[in-house]
């Protein structure tokens, strides 16, 4: 009897399925990708659960969940690419938060003394001089939006529009000025903190510009895992990372 029940005990060791962790797929917008990597390795510390992210453009993105499946979690820099998933009935019901804020600033290389100081009807032409201004996609990309609202606000839209230097996404717009490639740039304040190679020249007006803030949500389809993920984005230890790394807390 006893070697029976031993048997039976290592067949059921031997043929027993384990427990795996959850994979978590998460769509970010590319400002978001230092902070994100650093929560994402402490989650998956954690809890065992590894969470893959993707950064880009958060209309890219939006695109990208609206075409396929794949995606779990959606964080988008702006609330129009949140609101386009949520009207095709995209997101989970329930699941939308709004989760931080930042602020737009000017940039130059890090060896480039510039001065310039944001104001109505500043000379950003003047600055520029032969070079360009760096900027994401100002027809899509909400970096990019924020960008082209606050110059159209300031009086100066009409002097620089055909000086841009486009890029893909904020990172993009970034690395233009980071390398030296364009005089001036607009990205977040959280993008031009955690590159050395490039300095804030200005902060643009919160009121030239819509509030800069990041939704988050789980996708219709998203894995019962990832709402757990959303709610870490939420806990002391996320918000310390976003804190140190410039983001504005909101959580709401």
């Amino acid at each position: 009897m006893r070697l029976r029940f031993a048997l039976a005990f290592l067949f059921a060791a031997l043929f027993a399925v384990p427990a795996t962790a959850a994979d978590i797929t998460v769509f970010a917008a590319a400002s978001l990708t230092d902070a994100l990597n650093e929560i994402g390795k402490a989650y998956e510390a954690k809890t065992g659960n590894h969470v893959v992210f993707s950064f880009a453009a958060s209309s890219t993105l939006a695109r990208q969940i609206e075409s396929s499946a794949g995606a779990d979690m959606f964080l988008s820099a702006d609330l129009d690419w949140m609101d386009y998933l949520d009207k095709k009935a995209l997101l989970k019901p329930g699941t939308r938060k709004t989760l931080l804020g930042n602020h737009l600033v000017l940039i130059a290389p890090s060896g480039l003394k510039v001065k310039v100081k944001i104001a109505p009807h500043f000379d950003l032409a003047g600055a520029l001089g032969n070079s360009r201004l760096a900027i994401a996609d100002p027809a899509s990309v909400p970096a990019g939006k924020y960008g082209k609202t606050a110059l159209t606000n300031l009086g100066m839209w009409d002097g620089v529009k055909d000086k841009l230097a486009i890029a893909e996404n904020v990172r993009a717009a970034l690395a233009y000025v980071a390398r030296g490639e364009t005089t001036l740039g607009i990205v977040y304040n959280t993008d031009a903190k955690i590159e050395p190679q490039v300095h804030v020249v200005g902060v643009f007006p919160d009121n030239s510009h819509k509030p800069i803030l990041y939704p988050v949500a789980l996708t219709k389809d998203a894995k019962a895992a990832a709402a757990d993920f959303e709610t870490y984005l939420e806990s002391p230890a996320a918000k310390a990372v976003f804190q140190k790394d410039g983001f504005i807390v909101v959580g709401r």
